[in-house]
């Protein structure tokens, strides 16, 4: 199978199939799809935010983290057991009053290892805050 099989309904029932409760109240919906990775949207919410209505950290590198795994699954055209072995993360700025959206990029997908980037934006006005870089192991 491959990715141009996988539709974003699919993406979007891996949420629910795949990933713990606590991931699941992210409320992540899949917002697009490209031919290297997608694009998931996360609604702005009280229960994400620390003072002053900013997106916790936390749920932005938990949305980066389950994005890369939907990215990687468009990629092999299926899920693959995989293991988060590297997730370095910068926090540019914050992000406050509007949803995120974050876009996973597979950079490299061997047999054993995968690479890819992520960058969490505002839905609103397009400023990137977060960009990560990741490894996972392929299992």
């Amino acid at each position: 199978m491959s990715s141009l099989e996988i539709h974003a309904d699919q993406l979007q029932q891996s949420l629910v199939d795949l990933f713990a409760p606590w991931v699941q109240a992210l409320n992540l919906r899949v917002e697009n799809l490209q031919a290297d990775g997608v694009t998931l949207r996360l609604p702005q919410s009280d229960q994400l935010s620390r003072v002053g209505g900013m997106l916790c950290g936390q749920a932005m590198m938990a949305a980066a983290d389950t994005a890369m795994v939907l990215a990687l699954i468009r990629h092999f055209g299926e899920f693959r057991p995989c293991s988060t072995v590297q997730l370095s993360s910068t926090f540019m700025k914050p992000l406050s009053g509007q949803d995120a959206l974050i876009t996973a990029r597979v950079l490299r997908a061997g047999k054993a290892m995968a690479f890819g980037e992520i960058d969490l934006a505002g839905a609103d006005d397009g400023k990137s805050v977060f960009r990560a870089s990741t490894t996972y192991a392929l299992m």
